[in-house]
């Protein structure tokens, strides 16, 4: 079952050497001002294995940012901190993608470099609350952005990828998951616009397909992916409409003929079978909570080109390795999955024969 997961394959213009690649991850282990660290480095350079690396959610400005300490690639300082990174995980014959992930309305004053309110599509507070330098706080009312604002957003995402593509990564993934930014606009429980970004699922999409363009003509659609994740409540999101706002955004998505499609798995095989005939290019396919086999088997049942893993590339550098020798697999360790240094980020031991 195992034989078509070490195909080679075709992604855009990204050639992989087979289909078993990492997932993007939040490990919260930059600079307080964003700058990836040589950590950074050796930590992406253990698992260059892996057919693409997909790195963890890098604000695209500072507006961008939710969490602490996590990776920015808007600036000169930016460019050369990611550069360490992909110097490494190239001279370790990998490839790498940066995730572009704006959080909107995700996000505290106390987390940004300009402390200013989140923003959003619109001024919806999520239920929950924020770490923060001074603990948890309340997540804010974000101010909802005008459609001027909306365009300046789309030009970030832009600028953020050619950014990227300086740095010496390979393409880039934009965030439409996880009830981020793009995800807000998708979302009707987050979307309340009454402008052309709002109401109709046409315009719903609106915001996802622009910025998806703009990347895609900045850099090239062949190193351009998106990531989505249908019916996911995560962040609060709550979607009424997940069968007919995802397929429209798809058959949107379509014609840009993207590198690729990276899809979030919630168990809902219908929508999947549906994006597989409605995706013209390569099909990305996280399924969170299986081992490799049952993942692999979506290869041979031709409902992925590649397959995703998280966790299991947090915890194993050498996955790819220990997949191939029937090796067991290290445990990862939710303790320090963010924040802190090499403890359970680059010392998970390797695979010995």
């Amino acid at each position: 079952m195992l034989n078509a997961l070490w195909n080679p394959i075709v992604t855009g213009e990204i050639a992989l050497p087979h289909r078993l690649a990492m997932a993007p991850l939040t490990r919260s282990r930059s600079t307080p001002g964003g700058v990836p660290t040589e950590l950074n480095a050796e930590y992406y350079a253990q698992r260059a294995s892996h057919a693409l690396i997909i790195t963890e959610g890098t604000q695209p400005s500072a507006d961008g940012q939710g969490y602490l300490l996590t990776p920015g690639i808007y600036s000169e300082e930016h460019i050369a901190g990611w550069r360490k990174v992909t110097d490494a995980v190239h001279k370790a014959d990998g490839r790498l993608v940066i995730q572009l992930m704006h959080a909107g309305r995700m996000s505290h004053p106390d987390n940004t470099p300009h402390h200013r309110q989140p923003v959003a599509p619109s001024a919806v507070q999520p239920d929950g609350a924020m770490f923060t330098p001074a603990g948890l706080q309340e997540i804010p009312v974000p101010r909802e952005l005008s459609t001027e604002e909306v365009a300046t957003t789309v030009d970030d995402f832009r600028r953020a990828a050619a950014a990227a593509v300086a740095a010496g990564a390979d393409g880039v993934e934009i965030h439409g998951a996880n009830g981020y930014l793009v995800h807000q606009f998708l979302s009707d429980n987050t979307n309340q616009r009454t402008d052309r970004y709002g109401g109709s699922l046409d315009n719903r999409v609106r915001f996802a397909v622009e910025v998806a363009t703009a990347v895609a003509d900045e850099i090239g659609a062949g190193r351009t992916g998106i990531r989505i994740s249908p019916g996911n409540p995560f962040n609060d999101i709550a979607e009424s409409d997940t069968h007919e706002l995802y397929p429209a955004l798809v058959r949107a998505l379509a014609p840009l003929n993207l590198a690729y499609l990276h899809i979030a798995h919630g168990g809902d095989d219908e929508l999947l079978h549906t994006f597989r005939k409605l995706w013209p290019t390569t099909l990305l396919l996280n399924r969170a909570g299986t081992d490799i086999p049952t993942r692999a088997k979506d290869i041979e049942d031709g409902l992925a080109d590649v397959i995703t893993v998280g966790s299991m590339a947090l915890a194993n550098p050498d996955l790819v390795e220990r997949v191939r020798a029937n090796a067991p697999l290290n445990t990862p360790d939710p303790n320090t999955f963010y924040g802190g240094g090499a403890a359970g980020y680059t010392d998970y031991p390797l695979h010995t024969a």
